[in-house]
């Protein structure tokens, strides 16, 4: 297992496959793990970087996530880029690690060569954002199917953690606590929004506001898929790996 050091603390990551780097990074209450079942779809195509940001995964634990979540991320992802040394890489970010890898893109262009960004919010949070988190983290970590997904990811304390990301994103949501460090007209690297019409975790005019999005941003497209659930990149794995990959290599 490798790990490099981000202030003081041990932060999990792997490398595999051959090709141009590509970093993909996971969302809220998961880890790199969640990427597992899709790996082999991207590391036939590139070098695969995945990660475990700080408190989650095989990386070290803190005592709580900053409202500013999504941010700290980006500089711990940004930190790895850094000490790996690839040259620019395309960043991948699914839900959460959607704004991780664009917030990673806005702060530091010379390291990122492209972006997609799946499954997640847009510009802003849903309406009912937290009310709706409650309610799912509430539910969640009492369905057995859940609970497995977030042991799988977390281990044994992942109770801990889920409780721990739920208490930063409330109060995210409720200090407007902007959630990019910079306008989205300012990004200069291409972008690519993907998700799922049928996608219950996200906000219900997610099309409309990709769309919107598009119009904000100097080099941007959208991919909706018909079907599938959160994220796009599990749910339509192959049709999604088929989409990525010819983004990164156009």
């Amino acid at each position: 297992m490798s790990y490099f050091i981000y202030e003081t603390k041990n932060i999990y990551y792997q490398v595999t496959g051959h090709g141009k780097p590509l970093m993909l990074l996971h969302g809220d209450t998961a880890s790199s793990k969640m990427f597992e079942m899709v790996l082999p779809l991207y590391s036939r195509h590139f070098k695969v970087i995945l990660m475990d940001f700080l408190g989650n995964g095989k990386s070290d634990r803190v005592e709580r996530f900053p409202a500013d979540l999504w941010h700290s991320q980006a500089m711990q992802a940004l930190s790895l880029l850094e000490h790996l040394d690839f040259g620019k890489v395309s960043l991948v970010g699914t839900s959460g690690g959607a704004w991780v890898a664009l917030n990673a893109a806005l702060e530091r262009p010379d390291l990122v060569e492209k972006v997609v960004a799946d499954s997640f919010d847009g510009r802003t949070l849903a309406e009912n954002f937290a009310p709706d988190l409650g309610k799912e983290r509430a539910f969640a970590k009492n369905n057995g199917m859940a609970r497995q997904f977030y042991e799988w990811c977390q281990g044994e304390d992942w109770e801990t953690v889920v409780d721990l990301n739920t208490e930063a994103l409330l109060a995210c949501a409720d200090s407007k606590i902007p959630l990019f460090c910079r306008p989205l007209k300012e990004l200069r690297v291409p972008l690519l929004l993907m998700g799922s019409r049928e996608d219950t975790m996200c906000r219900k005019d997610l099309a409309e506001e990709y769309g919107q999005m598009k119009e904000e941003v100097p080099d941007c497209r959208v991919h909706m898929f018909q079907t599938g659930g959160h994220p796009a990149i599990g749910t339509n794995a192959e049709c999604a790996a088929k989409v990525i990959t010819e983004f990164i290599n156009e």
